[in-house]
């Protein structure tokens, strides 16, 4: 008889599975597989990834990471969830440590890019999820409607639109953009 805490993954299991070609997510020991998203939803990750970076790394302030970065946020059973861009300050991750397999330390940005095909309430869900396992801010860029909502942990909601400026807020301090930059606009 097999039971269903024998049949959950492990983020070991995950990274074994990315070296055999599967690509996904750990949601609590489930694989949740992901696929390429296309044109649109890439480059409105690079746009924000070279808007970040171009402010993070001359300050030296920390690592900016891509969609391929795992971040393990919880243990038995596991969940590995993939941020579109995570951005980890030098204070809690040094820029000079070595990390192999998934970080274990949530970011303190995430920023993810809504997919097409993801539904409203699952982006929702997962803003919330980073939220709520330590991470401070999370944007939501929507390529269709051009904004993107910022969530933080004691703010409500925010949505901007492509007229409105992108804050880096406590998180990153001095950081901002037009939100029309994130789309290219």
């Amino acid at each position: 008889m097999t039971t269903k805490a024998a049949s959950l993954l492990t983020a070991d299991d995950l990274l074994r599975l990315y070296s055999e070609g599967v690509r996904g997510e750990l949601i609590r020991g489930e694989l949740s597989e992901t696929m390429p998203t296309g044109q649109e939803h890439g480059e409105v990750v690079m746009n924000l990834g070279l808007l970040l970076g171009n402010f993070i790394k001359p300050q030296g302030l920390g690592r900016l990471m891509g969609s391929d970065t795992g971040v393990l946020l919880e243990r038995g059973p596991d969940t590995v969830r993939e941020p579109d861009v995570a951005f980890i300050s030098a204070e809690r991750l040094p820029t000079g440590v070595r990390v192999r397999g998934y970080s274990e330390v949530v970011p303190d940005l995430v920023v993810e890019v809504v997919s097409p095909g993801d539904g409203r309430e699952e982006v929702y869900d997962k803003a919330r999820m980073w939220i709520s396992h330590g991470a401070r801010m999370v944007w939501v860029a929507d390529p269709d409607t051009h904004t993107v909502e910022v969530h933080e942990p004691s703010a409500p909601l925010a949505t901007l639109e492509e007229s409105d400026t992108l804050s880096g807020g406590d998180v990153l301090p001095g950081f901002s953009c037009p939100v029309r930059d994130v789309f290219d606009l």
